[in-house]
C-alpha cells in the first residue's frame, strides 16, 4: 500500500438472524418474530495484524442478540438505534449503520420491510 493512505476500514455483518419481541399490533404483543440485522461499521484502520486492534466481528453479533433479548421494542426503528448505539460504545466506531428486516410484516404480499438508520460521531 506504498504512496497511499487508507483513511478508514468498513467491519460488516450481514444476515444476522435474531427472533424479537417486536410490533405494535395486538397480534405482534407477547410473541417473537424474526428480523434480519445487517450492521456496517466505519473504524479508523490501525497498520496492525491484531485482532484487538479492530472491531470483532463477535462484537457486532451480541449487540444484535442483546436488543432482541431485552424485552419487547415496539419499533424496528427502536431496534436499530439500540444495535447502533452498543456498537458506537466502541470509541474506535465513527459511523455505524443498521438496517433491520421485519420478513412477516406484509407477508405474504412482500418480502420483507424494515428500516436502515445511520448514527455517527459528531
Amino acid at each position: 500500500m506504498s504512496g497511499f493512505k487508507l483513511a478508514a476500514s468498513r467491519v460488516f455483518v450481514t444476515g444476522v438472524k435474531v427472533q424479537a419481541e417486536i410490533g405494535v399490533y395486538r397480534h405482534e404483543i407477547g410473541r417473537v418474530q424474526p428480523l434480519i440485522v445487517d450492521v456496517e461499521l466505519d473504524v479508523p484502520t490501525a497498520d496492525s495484524d491484531r485482532l484487538a486492534d479492530t472491531v470483532n466481528y463477535e462484537t457486532i453479533l451480541k449487540a444484535a442478540q442483546d436488543v432482541a433479548a431485552g424485552g419487547h421494542i415496539d419499533l424496528v426503528e427502536t431496534f436499530a438505534h439500540r444495535v447502533a448505539q452498543r456498537c458506537l460504545e466502541d470509541a474506535r466506531v465513527r459511523r455505524a449503520r443498521v438496517r433491520i428486516e421485519k420478513p412477516l410484516a406484509l407477508a405474504p404480499d412482500a418480502v420483507g420491510a424494515g428500516v436502515e438508520i445511520v448514527l455517527e460521531r459528531p
